[in-house]
């Protein structure tokens, strides 16, 4: 399928377990006020941005690399922040993202030969913008509720990016509304399993946790994408791109605090159990 197509029913089949959820949230809280539905809006533009430009960078570095490329946005989500709200980054941030540069460079197969993928430093580029994109879109969505609200602000973000997709397709005329089985199946899973029950899940449990667990879930879907990739799809990432891959994962777990995190649960677990 075109990323549009895939875009446009990810959204369509993400929908109805959000707006369910979201009714039963606005009997509770109320309704969306304006500016709710304002943010989302814009929200739902960069998160169109980010799934259309993924895609692309999928068929040009592979799956592995491209979720890599996509998990940046860790380190940008932070700078941003503190260009423009003023929230001043930890010292680790500032350290990680030299070493995270560093690893897009040698995905890009500038460094090295055999680089995996039809065009590595395109791929490479659009990754960037998907990580971009993504950032904007948790900057926007998280001051979307000021009532926290989990389900209402995704949903109509799912709705206008489903639309802004379709919208693009139509322009690109590669947008497919009768997709056949058993890729509409595929688009089916895609948007009932990611788009709303993931994105449900990620909204109400990670709030929840210790910060320590959080941390390192951060990791765990860069590093299992790469190892599917290779097994399901015959990805090859050559040792320079898995090179960079490992600067990026490991700048990621700086720039989170899962490695201090880790080391402190370590060394307070032996005295909590005494």
């Amino acid at each position: 399928m075109s990323p549009s197509t895939g875009v446009v029913f990810r959204s369509l089949y993400g929908l109805p377990i959000l707006l369910l959820v979201a009714v039963v949230e606005s009997r509770r809280l109320g309704p969306m006020s304006r500016r709710t539905l304002a943010v989302s809006t814009a929200a739902g533009v960069l998160f169109a941005v980010d799934l259309l430009s993924f895609h692309y960078a999928v068929d040009l570095i592979g799956a592995g690399l491209g979720t890599v490329m996509g998990n940046l946005q860790v380190v940008l989500v932070a700078v941003v922040a503190w260009l423009v709200w003023g929230e001043r980054p930890r010292r680790e941030v500032l350290v990680a993202i030299p070493i995270m540069l560093a690893g897009v460079v040698l995905i890009s197969g500038v460094i090295g030969a055999g680089a995996y993928g039809a065009d590595p430093r395109l791929g490479v580029v659009i990754g960037l913008l998907t990580a971009a994109a993504y950032a904007g879109y948790l900057l926007v969505i998280r001051r979307a509720s000021p009532d926290h609200r989990p389900a209402g602000p995704v949903a109509v973000a799912t709705l206008v990016t489903g639309v802004v997709a379709a919208v693009f397709g139509a322009a690109a005329r590669d947008l497919d509304l009768v997709p056949a089985l058993p890729a509409h199946a595929y688009l089916l899973a895609l948007g009932v399993l990611s788009q709303s029950i993931g994105y449900l899940a990620i909204q109400v449990s990670l709030p929840r946790l210790p910060a320590v667990i959080s941390s390192v879930l951060l990791l765990v879907q860069p590093v299992t994408t790469v190892v599917l990739g290779a097994i399901l799809l015959g990805e090859a990432p050559s040792t320079a791109q898995l090179a960079g891959v490992a600067l990026v994962v490991g700048g990621i777990a700086l720039a989170t605090g899962a490695l201090r995190r880790v080391r402190s649960a370590v060394r307070t677990g032996p005295a909590r159990a005494g």
